[in-house]
């Protein structure tokens, strides 16, 4: 049981290294909610990813036939969180997450694609078929800002394009 009295009732500024954190995730988490816009309605589902190493890039795919696919061809701003809640049931002030913001964008065939497939596959290697198949898109998201949640309410932030 919570003790109410640790929960904090405003935010602070956190003192956490996102991308440490970013880093420790991609390791340890295997999904993330992607979040489009779908006709100016917020649109959520559920993603497995995978970070470049500079972890300025998230990569997923999708089949060509989804709306997640449809609304990132529409409209290119997206979010994806990023959490440890199922791993910390009994001790949910020890939760994070953290939300990567950037623009999305489908990545053809090609040298790029191949390499990005590369790093997703390394994470998700029962993927690989569903990957490689014609139907199937990457997704490069470019992060332009990630901000990391901690102890319900310490909030640290991470401007990705001011260190591009």
């Amino acid at each position: 049981m919570i003790n109410r009295a640790l929960i904090p009732n405003q935010t602070s500024k956190g003192s956490m290294s996102v991308p440490r954190r970013l880093q420790a995730f991609n390791k340890s988490q295997h999904f993330g909610v992607l979040a489009t816009n779908d006709k100016g309605q917020p649109y959520t589902s559920l993603i497995s990813f995978a970070m470049t190493p500079d972890l300025k890039k998230v990569i997923f795919a999708t089949p060509q036939a989804t709306r997640k696919f449809k609304n990132i061809v529409n409209t290119k701003k997206v979010s994806i969180l990023i959490d440890s809640r199922s791993h910390l049931r009994k001790n949910l002030l020890a939760a994070e997450a953290i939300t990567i913001m950037g623009s999305a964008r489908y990545v053809p065939r090609g040298r790029t694609r191949n390499e990005l497939a590369a790093i997703f596959l390394k994470k998700h290697p029962d993927l690989e078929q569903f990957v490689q198949a014609d139907t199937t898109a990457l997704i490069a998201v470019k992060a332009t800002r990630c901000i990391h949640v901690g102890k319900f309410q310490s909030i640290s932030v991470w401007d990705c394009k001011a260190d591009a």
